[in-house]
């Protein structure tokens, strides 16, 4: 059997899931596809050979993790509680086009596959959804080992397509289909900065808004209108306000990115569609680089050199700090990859793709 599920980008609501706020994310024409089959013992043997790895293991010894973000034991521990049982064990090979490391979601696409082959081939398949999988992933991701992170990148490379993800007050998808063009995405292959990011993005807005609210206890991060913000100037500090403002208007540029996405999907695409989407990814973008700071010299090249080649717009991908940038290029996509190339980027060519699903 074969399972594949895709990468992502996320379109709008970047650096904000952890804050409670809506995220847009797509999924891509880049995907991890794991190929296996039973084996007459109780052995599971993976063969990565895009990383130059083998893993193996009995089912009798899927606990306690023997090393650190042990996914694939963790995924048949999630499976197990939820009722699954495995009488025999798989040899697989796992293959994929993602760019590892760079904000595309690979390990998510890599686990959400795995658990979909894993309850495909249980003595008793559950058959789940593909919503469930998302969720079924997240839990073996993130919950089993305190690992922080948001529903976006599971549910998005499971779900596919273009969803809209609301966590707060309680877990809300919504299925948008709207008519997009293509994309070009471009590794810097410079490492994340996931961490030291965080720790501004995250953390330190947290702090603006406890610092907001015991000012304002009115005030929400959800409802708040831009304007309003003007009011806080005395009780912060110039980079705190531009964090404060930079999340505000990030929220609204989402608001007015849904209602553009929701109302293409009724009618052709058109170039006003895309030249006002282009621009609600650049103002994202800029919040992203000039308050949120996740934005490198070599990011801000590429993306300068994929605007002059044709390109309506685009964003940093992911945590920042290096990884991947992608331009909204539905005209232009190899002049834009090729722009990229030449300063210094890996480019891909892509679009918007389905979920998780079985090849064969």
């Amino acid at each position: 059997m074969r399972i594949s599920t895709p990468g992502r980008i996320c379109l709008f609501g970047e650096h904000q899931d952890y804050l409670g706020l809506p995220v847009i994310a797509a999924a891509i024409s880049r995907r991890i596809g794991i190929d296996g089959a039973y084996r007459h013992d109780e052995n599971i043997i993976l063969h990565l050979p895009d990383l130059g790895l083998k893993v193996q293991f009995s089912l009798k010894e899927t606990f306690p993790y023997v090393i650190q973000r042990d996914y694939f034991r963790s995924t048949i521990n999630v499976l197990k509680r939820k009722g699954l049982t495995f009488s025999k064990g798989f040899e697989c090979v796992i293959r994929g086009n993602i760019p590892i490391n760079s904000g595309t979601s690979s390990s998510s696409a890599l686990i959400v596959s795995w658990a979909h082959f894993l309850d495909k081939m249980s003595d008793n398949p559950f058959n789940f959804s593909q919503k469930e999988l998302g969720e079924i992933a997240n839990a073996a991701e993130v919950l089993e080992f305190g690992e922080p992170g948001g529903m976006m990148d599971h549910y998005s490379t499971a779900i596919g397509n273009v969803i809209y993800l609301e966590s707060t007050p309680e877990i809300k998808v919504e299925a948008l289909t709207p008519k997009l063009g293509t994309f070009v995405l471009g590794d810097s292959l410079e490492p994340k900065d996931t961490l030291g990011i965080l720790a501004r993005c995250r953390y330190g807005m947290e702090d603006v808004i406890r610092k907001v609210k015991a000012y304002d206890p009115e005030f929400s991060i959800f409802t708040t209108p831009l304007e309003k913000t003007a009011d806080y100037l005395h009780e912060l500090s110039e980079d705190e306000m531009s964090l404060l403002r930079a999340n505000v208007e990030d929220r609204d540029i989402l608001i007015e990115g849904k209602a553009l996405l929701t109302k293409s999907s009724y009618s052709s695409v058109n170039e006003e569609f895309d030249d006002q989407f282009g621009n609600l990814l650049y103002a994202h973008y800029k919040n992203l680089r000039d308050h949120k700071r996740t934005s490198t010299p070599k990011i801000e090249r590429m993306m300068n050199a994929a605007l002059n080649a044709g390109a309506l717009g685009g964003k940093i991908n992911g945590s920042g700090g290096g990884g991947c940038m992608f331009a909204y290029a539905p005209s232009k996509a190899e002049e834009v990859a090729e722009a990229i190339e030449k300063e210094g980027g890996k480019s891909y060519i892509i679009t918007v793709d389905s979920g998780t699903r079985i090849e064969f």
